[in-house]
């Protein structure tokens, strides 16, 4: 910061406590000017955090995108771009991190990183400088894009599960086995190992494990029993 120029507000949403008063404490012995914002509130939301970084009026916003029970950081970021904020995002995976850089972030540093790296990008965002190199912002949007894309195919194939088909892949996810299904099922488990295989193939993956995963990945869950039936 040159001399006379006025200190750069900046506000840091991070839940690992330890870590977010390191950078504090760093940041403003560079000359920033910090607010850190409090998640420790049991009623805290993303909705409250937002409206709580916005009163702090930052230029720069420090965000984890993990933030606990409060939700998924990665929603804060379009808000805060639209409202003017450069934000500078935490995040451990490659693919979060395009779609951070595709809602507006102006840069993305892995949490595994040190230090170093998250003072060296605020500082390029406070410098007016670029705060990526263009060819690493521009893959890292390409896979975020790519992995949207998948996502959409793969929600498409989990419509075409019948509903005892979805009943099964929502018990698998819940851990039970082909054995357990069928018994509380009253069926054969061949019938069972069938319909796990007809949905195998639906979702073009080859083990129960991978169904499991591609259905979390996505956040898919069963639907709930239809109360209008019972009644």
């Amino acid at each position: 910061m040159t001399a006379g120029a006025r200190p750069t507000r900046l506000t840091i949403v991070e839940d690992h406590v330890l870590f977010a008063e390191s950078v504090a404490a760093t940041l403003a012995h560079e000359g920033y000017l910090v607010k850190r914002i409090n998640l420790a509130d049991s009623r805290a939301t993303l909705a409250s955090v937002l409206a709580c970084v916005l009163r702090s009026v930052p230029r720069v916003v420090l965000l984890d995108l993990d933030l606990g029970r409060i939700g998924d950081g990665i929603r804060l970021v379009a808000p805060l771009a639209g409202a003017g904020v450069s934000v500078v995002a935490l995040t451990d995976g490659r693919r979060r991190g395009g779609e951070c850089l595709r809602r507006g972030a102006k840069a993305v540093v892995p949490t595994t990183g040190c230090l170093e790296e998250v003072l060296a990008a605020v500082g390029r965002v406070r410098d007016g400088l670029p705060a990526m190199a263009a060819a690493e912002r521009a893959e890292l949007v390409e896979a975020a894009l790519r992995d949207r894309e998948e996502a959409r195919r793969l929600r498409a194939r989990l419509e075409h599960l019948t509903p005892r088909e979805r009943e099964i892949l929502g018990a698998l996810m819940d851990g039970a086995q082909v054995r357990d299904i069928a018994r509380t099922c009253v069926v054969a488990e061949a019938t069972v190992r069938t319909q796990v295989k007809s949905i195998l193939a639906k979702l073009d993956v080859r083990s129960q494990v991978a169904a499991v995963g591609a259905a979390a990945r996505v956040g898919w869950r069963p639907p709930g029993p239809d109360r209008s039936r019972a009644s």
